[in-house]
């Protein structure tokens, strides 16, 4: 298993891992590993792929505003 450092945390996100960590009842390193693998699989997603690929194209599109529309469905 690869080790991984990490250097020069300001001590605002050292403070903010520590309390992540005791917050899910783990350790910093068990923190950092979950957030990382988290991470890892999340960009490798195919679903991500998908939600980018649409997203580029939708890009400028004007879209309607759905609650209006639902609004106006629900008053007829």
């Amino acid at each position: 298993m690869k080790a991984l450092s990490i250097r020069n945390l300001s001590d605002e996100t050292y403070e903010a891992l520590k309390a992540m960590a005791a917050a899910n009842h783990r350790s910093m390193q068990e923190q950092v590993r979950s957030m990382i693998e988290r991470e890892t699989k999340l960009a490798a997603s195919p679903g991500l792929a998908t939600a980018r690929a649409w997203r580029l194209r939708l890009a400028g599109r004007e879209l309607g505003d759905t609650v209006n529309d639902v609004r106006q469905d629900r008053s007829r």
